[in-house]
């Protein structure tokens, strides 16, 4: 699917609706993917950081010392 990009020139009041060029598209496409990663990583981080929360509570530490570790 070719996506689009509308462009509106203030000066003259014109206003163009237009397909991505190839390079626009491409970067669309890597800007997309690298936003997709940023946010399984920070997902990713976060099931980790709960998970490690839940092991340490088990030992019986206090929500206050796991936080100054």
């Amino acid at each position: 699917m070719a996506h689009q990009i509308t462009i509106h020139d203030i000066a003259t009041g014109e206003t163009v609706t237009r397909d991505f060029t190839d390079a626009e598209q491409t970067q669309y496409l890597a800007d997309n993917a690298s936003s997709k990663k940023t946010q399984a990583d920070r997902e990713a981080a976060a099931a980790a950081k709960k998970s490690a929360y839940k092991k340490l509570a088990a030992l019986g530490l206090t929500a206050d010392e796991i936080a100054a570790l």
